[in-house]
């Protein structure tokens, strides 16, 4: 039920940050609204969020720096970027922060309630007792605790890390298109989610690189194939 679910969400624009909030209580999710980064740090320590959404230009602490203090102490909760920036980088920089999405203003309301509810209902996903856990050569990819580890490190990965890493060890058998990964994952397959899905793809494959018999393979134009020799 999206009564129980805590959405924070950091916005400088009283008007937008209002009209944000108050749309969100009456689908009827739970809203703290805070007007600068350094605020919405404080709240983010004193409440368990289920999504967080960040504006990038804050005061006091930009959505970015904010993201990556964040990221530091907690790997899984989704964060979702609200930006006025159209450039290529800026978006990539987001989700080498440790974004999950990002959409840009001017945006429509429905827009934004799909984006969260597709976090909301991945979040709430239950795996059969069988596809909890995968064995990935040495390592042990844990997806319900999004933990990929191995008898020397333990990594804790971004629920989209975790989500792409399952998609690509499902289809290990064969070539998966970039377009499959891209709207299974982010639910679109655009220019600028393609660019963030070569960024997630860059991040695994150096996850990985400590047993070399795991490759995410490159098919250029076509896809990529977890192969384990």
């Amino acid at each position: 039920m999206t009564e129980s679910k805590k959405i924070l969400l950091v916005e400088d624009d009283p008007n937008l940050g209002f009209v944000i909030k108050d749309n969100l209580l009456i689908k009827g999710y739970n809203v703290t609204l805070c007007k600068d980064g350094e605020e919405g740090e404080n709240a983010f320590y004193e409440a368990n969020f289920n999504l967080c959404i960040f504006d990038v230009m804050l005061p006091k602490k930009d959505g970015f720096s904010l993201a990556r203090s964040i990221r530091e102490k907690n790997k899984s909760v989704p964060i979702l970027f609200l930006t006025a920036k159209s450039m290529t980088e800026d978006k990539l920089e987001g989700f080498q922060t440790g974004g999950d999405d990002y959409i840009t203003k001017p945006f429509s309301l429905e827009e934004l309630f799909y984006r969260i509810e597709v976090f909301m209902k991945r979040s709430s996903v239950q795996l059969n007792q069988n596809e909890k856990v995968f064995s990935l050569g040495h390592f042990e990819f844990d997806f319900l605790n999004l933990v990929l580890k191995n008898n020397k490190t333990e990594k804790l990965l971004t629920q989209k890390e975790a989500e792409v890493l399952k998609l690509l060890y499902q289809n290990r058998e064969r070539v998966l298109k970039r377009e499959e990964i891209l709207k299974h994952v982010w639910g679109d397959d655009d220019y600028f989610m393609g660019r963030s899905m070569d960024v997630f793809i860059s991040k695994l494959r150096k996850y990985l690189k400590e047993d070399a018999s795991i490759q995410i393979v490159n098919y250029h134009g076509v896809g990529f194939k977890l192969e384990i020799g």
